[in-house]
């Protein structure tokens, strides 16, 4: 049973040395207690997966609008077809967006979930909306730069949030419903741009300009419910919030979420934070993997999200409003393949073989949009691949997740993970050339060679990592210095 710390609450468990005479009564109080922790859940569900996903959304439509809004006259307008403009604007949004990765956890631990999410959501919609302003591309530049800033505090704040309030196998799911309506909105801002583009002229602004100011009032509105709606780390999950509002958990559903944890895992207790003990994690050669497959994930990712409306229209030859449609297609076809692939990951408890099978699906729909020269064969390695990167996101934060133990330990991978994340970005900006536009032949080719790199680390994962748990069966180790544990292949 986990002692009762300043951040774990007491609460009732079962000791099953108690029951050891009575196998019955064991296991009708191990059902109820499976039970409790399934209508807990739910309510967690309800108050931390939806608005962070909600949030999320928000934050990937005002990154990846960019390329919905450089089609609808933003290049031609500030000149971004001008030498490498355009790809200094994609990069520069991840260089402070890596600034603030690894501070984003203590803060979130600091201030508090209810305070630093909703605070640094309001920041990013304002900045959106000021895009929608901008008169020179050094004006845009600027903002992007300090948008990078606010939305690099999300996403690893949101996977420290997500770990401490799961167990392994019940966490994947929960990335993909927090991902997936990031995801949705990839395809959601070409249909949201080619409506709002129409709006063109009103009160004497371009349609690229409608773009930025709606999506950032939108954002704005999220933030402000997620003020009165998300919850909070499980030590400041009783408490009142900021305004005064009663907890909506009791702090035995708290202890009883975070002993469940706790026995899946091991690392729920008063574990300090210490500059020391976040280098010595840093010796541990999988936190640099967790990061490196990401960033090979997600140069794949944004390849699509900044480039593809322009891979649609000038490579494809589609017109402006039709290559903003067709890129709702392919993000659409990825939602369900995200939750299907999460629920079958959670459900045999493993991570690495879904993880290279959908490196393989986006090598095939790469080689396909680089190398075939027919427009819908093409397009239909653009569903292939969108659905293989973005299906290895939650993946990835779910397989790092589940080799991981100790708090100090998960906020430093959330951080990594996200540095690395931010990394693929800033490559993806300069391997796709203004200059290659529309095939971006080498842009794609590197993308290829990215995810049979990732493929192949896994791989190799899986070996070494079975070794240990033989290993650990054997009595011959002790994994992660947590007695029981084993890594998840």
């Amino acid at each position: 049973m986990a002692p009762r710390t300043e951040e774990t609450p007491e609460a009732v468990c079962i000791e099953v040395s108690d029951w050891s005479g009575d196998a019955e009564r064991l296991e009708t109080m191990v059902d109820s207690d499976r039970e409790q922790v399934r209508r807990i859940q739910r309510k967690v569900d309800m108050r931390l997966v939806l608005p962070l996903g909600l949030l999320y959304t928000m934050a990937f439509l005002d990154r990846s609008n960019l390329g919905n809004v450089a089609v609808a006259g933003l290049s031609t307008q500030l000149h971004l077809n001008v030498g490498s403009r355009y790809s200094i604007i994609a990069m520069i949004f991840f260089i402070s967006y890596i600034i603030i990765d690894l501070p984003a956890t203590w803060l979130v631990r600091k201030l508090g979930a209810t305070v630093w999410i909703p605070s640094i959501a309001v920041a990013w919609g304002v900045l959106t909306i000021g895009q929608g302003f901008v008169k020179t591309w050094g004006q845009l530049a600027a903002c992007r730069f300090l948008l990078g800033f606010c939305e690099g505090g999300l996403v690893p704040a949101a996977i420290y949030l997500l770990s401490v309030w799961y167990s392994r196998f019940e966490i994947q799911l929960r990335f993909a419903g927090f991902y997936l309506l990031g995801i949705a909105s990839s395809g959601l801002s070409g249909l949201l741009a080619l409506g709002i583009e129409r709006m063109n002229g009103d009160a004497g602004l371009e349609g690229w300009r409608w773009i930025f100011i709606i999506e950032g009032i939108m954002s704005c509105v999220v933030a402000i419910a997620s003020f009165f709606i998300l919850v909070d780390l499980p030590e400041k999950a009783t408490r009142p919030n900021i305004f005064g509002f009663p907890a909506w958990l009791s702090e035995q559903d708290v202890a009883i979420l975070v002993n469940h944890v706790h026995a899946d895992r091991g690392s729920m207790g008063s574990e300090k934070f210490s500059t020391t003990e976040m280098l010595a994690h840093l010796r541990d050669v999988k936190i640099w993997e967790f990061s490196a497959l990401l960033l090979l994930n997600n140069t794949c990712l944004y390849a699509f999200a900044y480039f593809l409306p322009t891979i649609l229209e000038e490579g494809l030859g589609y017109s402006v409003s039709k290559s903003q449609l067709m890129t709702f297609w392919p993000y659409a076809v990825a939602v369900p393949w995200i939750l299907l692939v999460a629920w079958l990951s959670d459900r045999f408890k493993t991570r690495g073989p879904a993880m290279v099978f959908n490196s393989l699906l986006y090598i095939i729909g790469a080689s396909m949009m680089g190398f075939c020269h027919d427009p819908s064969t093409r397009y239909g390695g653009v569903f292939i691949g969108v659905v293989g990167i973005c299906g290895n996101v939650p993946a990835n934060f779910g397989y790092q997740h589940n080799n991981t133990v100790g708090k100090s330990k998960l906020a430093l991978c959330a951080g990594m993970l996200t540095i690395g994340g931010a990394l693929g970005g800033v490559i993806s900006g300069n391997i796709f050339q203004s200059k290659e536009a529309p095939r971006y032949t080498t842009g794609l080719s590197i993308c290829i060679a990215f995810q049979a790199t990732a493929a192949l680390i896994v791989t190799k994962n899986f070996f070494v990592f079975s070794r240990a748990n033989r290993q650990a069966d054997r009595g011959e180790r002790i994994i992660e210095n947590q007695p029981g544990f084993r890594y998840t292949l």
